[in-house]
């Protein structure tokens, strides 16, 4: 089944109408993972022509909403949309550039982490979305004070002093 195809038949069987915009921006998105809503608007509009970028963040929400985007909201940086696959990936993010990558989780299958008050609340946990901050090696390459102050920040965190 082709890609188009594929991603109609997901709309429709969530009660979504295929649209062309809708369906430009799932097919986007599954080349340019972490892209921001601006990004998904140009990208879209070299694929359907003309559209708006309320339309784009109409279709983002209505995917959103029924599980077909993720959004990542790194705190400072711009919020982030993916098509979110059943795989159980997290995310790595630099504090300096908003570069984020992703990382799969080294326990398996989701959700790879537990609260430890799940029992007490009632809840069933069925996901666990897990953020990771840091500085990646290109901004630490184009700035040695970045080296320093993050062994220095490292060092105090291991000598007792947290949060």
């Amino acid at each position: 089944m082709s890609e188009q195809r594929e991603i109609a038949a997901r709309l429709r069987g969530l009660g979504l109408r295929a649209t062309a915009v809708r369906c430009a921006v799932l097919s986007w998105l599954a080349d340019h993972p972490h892209a921001t809503a601006n990004d998904v608007c140009d990208g879209v509009r070299d694929r359907v022509g003309s559209v708006s970028k309320q339309a784009v963040y109409d279709v983002l929400s209505a995917c959103a909403d029924v599980g077909l985007v993720r959004q990542i909201k790194p705190f400072g940086h711009p919020v982030r949309f993916e098509r979110h696959e059943d795989d159980n990936h997290h995310h790595l993010i630099c504090r300096c550039c908003g570069t984020i990558v992703d990382t799969h989780c080294r326990v398996g299958n989701a959700p790879c982490l537990m609260p430890a008050s799940e029992p007490a609340t009632g809840f069933v946990v069925d996901q666990a979305e897990i953020v990771f901050w840091g500085v990646c090696a290109r901004c630490r390459a184009n700035d040695r004070s970045l080296k320093t102050n993050h062994a220095s920040e490292s060092s105090r965190l291991d000598g007792g002093e947290r949060g």
